[in-house]
This record gives structure tokens, C-alpha cells and sequence, in this order.
């Protein structure tokens, strides 16, 4: 299986290569990019440069123009296309329908790739992206079993990337109502469900507290670490149960499910995480390279060699067991 590694600079993009990733995938830095911030992504120079340095090691590029375009600034949009296009990327990976049209009108030899972004979860609408505008991978959203990852292989000829570590969103990707509800803030246009700008910390009678876009996410004892305010991972009281409902706040970590996926019919495997530094995407590619040679083999597969690198120093499966289904 094709191993996908995140690259939020030009640095990051050399240790993914060098550490052993068959794919980088990185975005220019402007809005097309769904992790557009500061101090983060690619000039057109850097990005060429980093396509030059992927292809002589044998890697390939793909180039996310995942948000969603603007109405009356498409043109922006369609440039970061066509330079991707130019800068010889081995695919872009597009959301927006109109975006996909263009790109394959316009041009008809760059492959398309169907980002999170758009939340295609079954045969028909995977197959839809497809014939109408050629697409020949999509990347699951985080809501599927394993065994609902196979039955869609079964309905469709589109390849399947799916992500095994980082960031866990348990939401239709790109389109969480509670966390635009919070922050006025559109994951799919602004590209973070829970932005900095909108968190706040403070030491409170009751306890250390985490707000989101002014509501209250968790609240912790004194002394105790405090999460990261994500709705999906927030305390809630539902009935006469009071926690985390949805999902607890830790990351994400399929690599006990790497054979399970590949006999699913998975075609590349996708780590989170184009916000963190070239060391961190250091250690994962080479733990999740040595994990995907070891399927191949039919090894055991390596488990606890990340959690250091972990939200809260946890990791689940989550969606993939479907516990709080």
C-alpha cells in the first residue's frame, strides 16, 4: 500500500522523502489550501523545488486545493490548479465540484484526487466523482468501519485512501455544523474545526476550563492537563450521562488495522498532520514505513512505537471499531 506523509513546509516535505514516504502532500500558501496558516505551505518556487526533490528519490507529490473556492474568486482557485499542473504534481486533490470540472476540462492529463473534504462515504457517490469528472482516488472521511471500507471496494474501481494516524475528526469531514456553529468559521473554507484564534484557557473556581468560540468544552482539575477544546471530543451531558460522548480527546491510530485495510482493498494510507514539524513527520514515516513492509511480509505488526507523539499520550481506532456508534 502507497504510503501518503504530510509536508506543511518545504523541510517537512525533504524528511517525509527521506524517512521513507512513497507520497508527500502538501498546498500553496494562500486560501486554496485547507491548512492555510501562518508560517506554514509552499510558495510556487518552493512547491516546484519540492516536486524536483520528491520525483529524483522516487516519491511522488500531490498538491491539496481543498477548500472551497469563493464565489467571484474562482480565478485564484483555478491558477493553483494550473500551477500544480505546471509544476508537474502527480495529482491535485479537489473538493469542490466546480473546482473538479474545471480541472477536468481544462486539464484533462492531471489527476484528479477527491479530498475529505467533500465526505464521500459510499459506492454512488464515489462512483459519481468518477464518471463525471474522471476522479481515480477518494480519501474516506473518518466515519467508515473496515468492513464498510470493503464493501465500498466491492461497488467501486476508484482507489481508497484512508487515514491511520493524527488528528481524529468523527464528523462528515469538512462539514461539522457545531464547530461553524461555535466559531463562525467554515472547516471547509477557514480549514481547522476548532481555530486558535477562537480558543481560550482560564483558571476558574471550579477548575482549569477550555472554551471554544466561548463555550465551555472541558473543564479539568487543577494541575491536570487540559485538552484542546475539539467539539467531537468535548464533555457533554447526554441523558444521565455526562463525558465524552462522541470521542475521547486522543489521536488516531490504525496501525494494528494496517492488514485488515489491505485486505479491505485499501490502496494508500494517509498520516495526518501538515501543522507539525519535520521531526515529528520524521519518526511517523519511518514507523508507519517499517509497518507497511512488515503487512507486506505478513509480520506481526509493530504497535506503541508513537504514543509519545499522541494527543494526551492515547491513541484509538476510532470510527474504524465504531465504539460510540
Amino acid at each position: 500500500m502507497e504510503l501518503v506523509c504530510p509536508a506543511g513546509t518545504p523541510a517537512a516535505l525533504r524528511a517525509a522523502v527521506e524517512a521513507g514516504a512513497h507520497t508527500v502532500y502538501c498546498g500553496f500558501a494562500d486560501e486554496t489550501n485547507a491548512r492555510n496558516f501562518p508560517g506554514l505551505n509552499f510558495s510556487r518556487e518552493e512547491m516546484a523545488a519540492g516536486i524536483d526533490f520528491a520525483h529524483d528519490r522516487g516519491a511522488k507529490v500531490l498538491v491539496a486545493i481543498n477548500t472551497f473556492p469563493r464565489a467571484g474568486a474562482q480565478d485564484l482557485w483555478h491558477r493553483a490548479v494550473a500551477d500544480a499542473a505546471a509544476a508537474g504534481a502527480d495529482a491535485v486533490i479537489l473538493a469542490d465540484i466546480g473546482l473538479l470540472a474545471h480541472a477536468a476540462e481544462r486539464h484533462p492529463g492531471l489527476r484528479l484526487h477527491l479530498s475529505v473534504q467533500a465526505a464521500a462515504a459510499n459506492p454512488d457517490a464515489i462512483n459519481l466523482y468518477a464518471q463525471a469528472f474522471g476522479v481515480r482516488r477518494v480519501v474516506l472521511p473518518r466515519v467508515l468501519t473496515v468492513e464498510e471500507i470493503a464493501a465500498i471496494n466491492r461497488e467501486t474501481e476508484v482507489e481508497t485512501e484512508v487515514f491511520v494516524f493524527g488528528g481524529l475528526c468523527v464528523m462528515a469531514e469538512g462539514r461539522c455544523s457545531l464547530s461553524s456553529y461555535a466559531t463562525g468559521l467554515s472547516p471547509n473554507m477557514n480549514g481547522v474545526c476548532s481555530p486558535a484564534s477562537h480558543v481560550a484557557y482560564a483558571e476558574t473556581a471550579k477548575g482549569q476550563e477550555a472554551r471554544l468560540g466561548g463555550f465551555l468544552i472541558h473543564r479539568t482539575a487543577r494541575g491536570a492537563p487540559v485538552p484542546y477544546p475539539t467539539l467531537c471530543k468535548g464533555c457533554f451531558t447526554s441523558g444521565d450521562q455526562t463525558g465524552h460522548i462522541f470521542e475521547d480527546p486522543v489521536s488516531l491510530d490504525a496501525t494494528r488495522l494496517i492488514p485488515a485495510l489491505r485486505k479491505a482493498g485499501v490502496s494508500a494510507l494517509k498520516i495526518e498532520g501538515r501543522q507539525r514539524s519535520r521531526a515529528y513527520v520524521t519518526q511517523v514515516v519511518r514507523a508507519f514505513r517499517a509497518a507497511v513492509e512488515a503487512a507486506e511480509r505478513g509480520d506481526p505488526m509493530p504497535e506503541g512505537l508513537l504514543t509519545r507523539l499522541t494527543e494526551g499520550q492515547a491513541a484509538t481506532t476510532g470510527a474504524y471499531a465504531k465504539t460510540w456508534r
